[in-house]
């Protein structure tokens, strides 16, 4: 049944905030591609080089909580706005850098306005479509649009910055952000929350950005240093520590910035699983396999960011389609089954390397059908978890999906990535290398194929096939963990979602 205030702008409004979703995903992969570049013309040492990827992620992460409650007491799309001001800005910055602390400070300005723009996306969404079913498809545009665009960056920045350089990537900014400002400004409506008032929490913003920097930060650590780096374990104990002491305190005061009590919920319980443990598996496999395709396969970044497409491709379909199967079918039995999907997906590379060789067409299928599985799973749970939210609580739902997204995917490249690396160490064959050469070559793939190229001939023909062949072994299992997670999460969603729940009724 529709509502009789269904506003005329609605599709207009979804169509802006979906081009600001595409904006804010693709940055978070574009930079694979143009590292390479970037790091050619700056030269940045091996500190600086960690800090221009992971400082973008890290400010995303860290300010969620703070800018969901920002822009329910001060407007979200005042926030959205300024968003979109800050990002603008810091892409000048980064086309300008000559030092590579530039663009480091570019990447961090860039996450300040990422962290701006997309709790507002969410919360806007909800607020403009007040039909459950029409709400419905518009989320599963914004998950179409978040899963896409984070794939889609390698290919768009393969095609840049193989013709005019890694400042194309953050030019490329420039002109989208102002046709997205200009047509916010006349379309976006604007809201609040009416429970945003009093006094503002200043003890509470910095319990999360320290919680959630250090959460971050631990998890990046981890993977990078390994477990015996007692530097990721003293960062994720002061996460521990800060994240209880915000916890306990939004529950105690009258004016939470994050509404923690939405997680006594089964059905937004299981939704934030149904994203972050995917997540985690579908984080470190795209990472992984990019890896693979370069290195294994010798793909330029362009031919590799071009053969992940069947991932998104695939992911926008089922996406589409998640809508019109919650309304044929209980909500638990669409999520789980699309988790259980995603799993094959995953496990698929890992069965057929027991049996077969393992090529380009075996990972296409695998990706094609992780695509399906993840389409469908996000939707669902993306749906679900905005739906069973008071509508004024839904930018804290919006905080709660996106900082998901982010962590499962840290966490799944530190996790899963570490774990691949070790077994690609193990699998490595005795080489006549000299110490050092051979402490480069167990470092990573990546230092493999670079020393492979150095040496040249025969020997490093031999070297390469040695990397190739051991890290093709050492990902799949990687692989089969991302999927028991995945099976895992489905196994949550039939214990504990209610049958009877429908989210697409009107709240």
């Amino acid at each position: 049944m529709h509502t009789p205030t269904q506003d005329p702008r609605r599709w207009i409004v979804l169509a802006i905030l979906s081009g600001s979703l595409l904006l804010i995903s693709m940055d978070t992969t574009i930079l694979n591609v143009a590292f390479p570049s970037l790091v050619g013309d700056l030269q940045p040492g091996a500190v600086q080089q960690l800090w221009i990827i992971d400082i973008y992620a890290l400010a995303l992460s860290g300010l969620l909580v703070t800018a969901g409650a920002l822009g329910d007491r001060w407007g979200r799309k005042r926030l959205l706005m300024a968003g979109f001001g800050i990002f603008a800005l810091a892409s000048v910055v980064a086309v300008l850098s000559t030092e590579a602390w530039h663009v480091i400070a570019a990447r961090a300005l860039l996450g300040v306005g990422g962290a701006a723009i997309m709790p507002s996306t969410l919360s806007i969404l909800r607020g403009v479509f007040t039909d459950a079913k029409e709400r419905a498809f518009a989320l599963a545009v914004w998950a179409a649009v978040f899963g896409g665009g984070m794939a889609f960056g390698p290919v768009v920045g393969g095609l840049l910055v193989q013709d005019y350089g890694w400042h194309s990537a953050f030019l490329l900014n420039l002109p989208v952000t102002a046709l997205i400002v200009a047509a916010g400004l006349r379309y976006l409506p604007e809201s609040r929350s009416p429970r945003s008032t009093g006094k503002w929490d200043w003890w509470g913003v910095g319990q999360s950005i320290v919680g959630m920097l250090a959460l971050a930060g631990g998890i990046k650590q981890l993977g990078k240093s390994g477990v015996a780096d007692p530097l990721p374990w003293a960062l994720l104990v002061l996460a521990g520590v800060a994240l209880t002491l915000f916890v306990r305190r939004q529950l105690r005061v009258d004016n939470p910035l994050l509404q923690v009590r939405l997680f006594t919920k089964p059905a937004f319980s299981v939704a934030a699983t149904a994203i972050f443990l995917p997540m985690v598996g579908m984080g470190a496999i795209l990472f992984l396999v990019t890896q693979w395709f370069q290195y294994g396969q010798g793909y330029t970044p362009l031919e590799a960011g071009l053969r992940l497409l069947p991932a998104p491709l695939a992911l926008i379909c089922a996406s589409m389609v998640a809508p019109t199967l919650m309304q044929r079918f209980a909500i638990r039995h669409v999520l789980g089954g699309g988790l259980v999907v995603l799993a094959a997906g995953m496990a698929l590379p890992w069965t057929l390397q027991q049996f077969t060789g393992l090529g380009y067409p075996a990972f296409a299928v695998a990706l094609t059908i992780m695509g399906l599985g993840a389409g469908i799973a996000t939707t669902v749970a993306s749906v679900t978890l905005i739906s069973t939210a008071p509508a004024d609580q839904v930018s804290s739902a919006a905080a709660i999906e996106e900082t998901c997204y982010e962590l499962g995917s840290a966490m799944g490249v530190a996790i899963l990535g570490s774990t691949a690396a070790a077994l690609y160490r193990g699998n490595l064959p005795a080489l006549d290398l000299d110490s050092g050469t051979l402490a480069a070559v167990r470092d990573s793939v990546g230092e493999a194929a670079h020393t492979a190229e150095q040496l040249g001939g025969g020997v490093g023909r031999t070297l390469l096939e040695a990397a190739s062949q051991a890290y093709t072994l050492a990902i799949t299992p990687a692989f089969l963990m991302a999927g028991a997670l995945a099976l895992v999460a489905a196994a949550t969603t039939w214990t504990l979602i209610p049958r009877d729940l429908r989210p697409t009724e009107n709240h």
